[in-house]
């Protein structure tokens, strides 16, 4: 079973189609993956949603019948919303709202972040805000749509006050991503499209293609005048590849793009990094740095297929420290298979004993793609909740505040990803990447490039391939997606 599966199963049947998926969403948070099902013969029970719209009202009316014809009904009503986008946005909030309220008054339950299933939930405080309320104001009317928890609203709350005065305005602005789609391993948990470095015979001819894709994103920056100033060095494991390798790469980014204001390197794998590939690292204009331990305990990460030790960790932050790094992430995962409370809290001591200036908390995903997934891992979501507080508490004691967050599908009690820092060690590319504000520039397999065009309150994304092989033949026509998307917030551009 995934994550919070009861087996119960529910078929959905809904007058408007469009709102299928929306609806078996909603089921999802309280009943689980593969909860929601198109079958009635062999579900556990039937809901069904109905739809009216008079006197410039909606009506939604949401019914759920058990096999013994016992029924629980749900009628929420809101006046039209008039015109395109937003009308269609308001008509789902009720129609999921309906459902919400029906279900967690049957599942007798109320899920940390209520009603919502979207990934970016600072994104709802946002266009409160520019809808010209108040802060006290916006709280209010996400509890009121959505019923957040208090928890959750105060999370937000400090989110918001620590992207104060860093959210880019710039439509020229734009970040850079770079991806390497290696690792030494395959954690149990990856879902990434990242291949095992193996014998290394794709490394090269992926650096090869890397290279040309830089060159020629390089010159479309200047063709646009897009103004690239964060950047990112992401994976798989951007540190699996050797210390000459890496430094080729440095040098080609440098070379084409210039210093950047801030740019981090993952070097998250501790079984990576030596002294020479810190130092390498270090002569280069690298302001952050990720060392991720994902947990302390040795069975743990012997379990989920790390070939690093707690020790391992411990060295490579120290000797990072050592040769003068100033900026350090560490990520940690909470629900690891195996893991209770007690050995979360373990690796969170051990973590407070180096004092990173940032923490990433991730509550674990069981992914359909992952290995976790195959072996039906399931977790107690209580422990899980109880797990992310403890999270927040260490971060907070560390002098860190939450400053982005997102969520996955496939988590466990609906929970939710938040990184933490100290307040001038804030990275940019995260909230610029995570709040969709700011355009990003993503070079290497499975890369996703996003022209952010606020005017017109609209995203175009030019995906890069995910495959390592196929990306090599084909970088060429991953160039030409990106051309398109950017020459089209160009001609945008002229137009402001």
């Amino acid at each position: 079973m995934g994550t919070g599966d009861t087996g119960v199963t529910i078929a959905v049947k809904t007058q408007l189609p469009a709102f299928q998926n929306d609806i078996g969403d909603v089921i999802r948070l309280f009943y689980g993956e593969g909860a929601a099902v198109e079958a009635e013969q062999t579900a556990d029970m039937r809901l069904t949603h109905t739809h009216n719209e008079q006197d410039g009202m909606w009506t939604e009316c949401v019914e759920l019948t058990d096999g013994n014809g016992l029924a629980e009904k749900e009628i929420l009503s809101a006046p039209v919303a008039c015109g395109g986008l937003e009308e269609k946005r308001q008509l789902k909030r009720l129609v999921k709202r309906c459902c919400y309220q029906l279900l967690k008054r049957v599942a007798g339950r109320r899920p940390a972040w209520g009603s919502l299933t979207g990934i970016r939930p600072t994104r709802l405080y946002y266009q409160q805000l520019e809808a010209g309320k108040t802060r006290v104001e916006a709280r209010e009317t996400l509890c009121s749509l959505f019923d957040l928890s208090d928890e959750k609203i105060a999370l937000l709350d400090e989110i918001i006050d620590a992207q104060q005065g860093l959210i880019a305005r710039n439509p020229r602005a734009c970040d850079l991503y770079i991806g390497i789609p290696f690792c030494t391993t395959r954690c149990a948990y990856c879902s990434f499209s990242s291949g095992e470095i193996g014998d290394g015979r794709l490394v090269e001819p992926y650096l090869n293609a890397l290279f040309h894709e830089i060159e020629i994103c390089a010159q479309m920056v200047r063709e646009f005048g897009l103004d690239i100033r964060v950047g990112y060095i992401g994976g798989g494991t951007p540190s699996s590849l050797s210390t000459r390798q890496l430094e080729r790469l440095l040098n080609h980014i440098e070379k084409h793009f210039g210093k950047l204001d801030e740019f981090t390197v993952e070097a998250g794998r501790p079984d990576t990094l030596d002294e020479e590939k810190l130092r390498m690292i270090y002569s280069h204009p690298v302001t952050r740095i990720s060392i991720n331990p994902q947990t302390m305990n040795d069975d743990t990460l012997a379990r989920i297929g790390r070939a690093h030790t707690a020790w391992q960790t411990e060295q490579a932050y120290e000797l990072a420290r050592k040769i003068g790094f100033k900026d350090i992430n560490m990520d940690v995962i909470a629900a690891l298979p195996g893991e209770d409370y007690e050995k979360f809290a373990y690796t969170l001591e051990r973590i407070r004993g180096m004092k990173p200036e940032s923490l990433t908390v991730h509550t674990l995903a069981i992914k359909r793609s992952s290995k976790l997934h195959e072996v039906k891992y399931a977790q107690n979501e209580q422990d899980v909740a109880q797990m992310v507080e403890l999270g927040r508490q260490t971060a907070h004691e560390m002098g860190m505040r939450a400053y982005y967050l997102y969520r996955q599908k496939y988590m466990a009690d609906n929970l939710e990803n938040v990184g933490y820092a100290v307040p001038e060690k804030v990275c940019r590319y995260n909230i610029d990447n995570m709040e969709e504000t700011t355009s990003v520039l993503a070079l290497g397999a499975g890369g996703i490039s996003k022209c952010v065009m606020r005017e017109q309150e609209k995203i175009l994304r030019a995906p890069n391939i995910a495959n390592i092989e196929q990306y090599i033949d084909r970088v060429d026509e991953m160039i030409e997606r990106k051309r398109e998307a950017f020459a089209a917030k160009a001609e945008m551009l002229k137009q402001v």
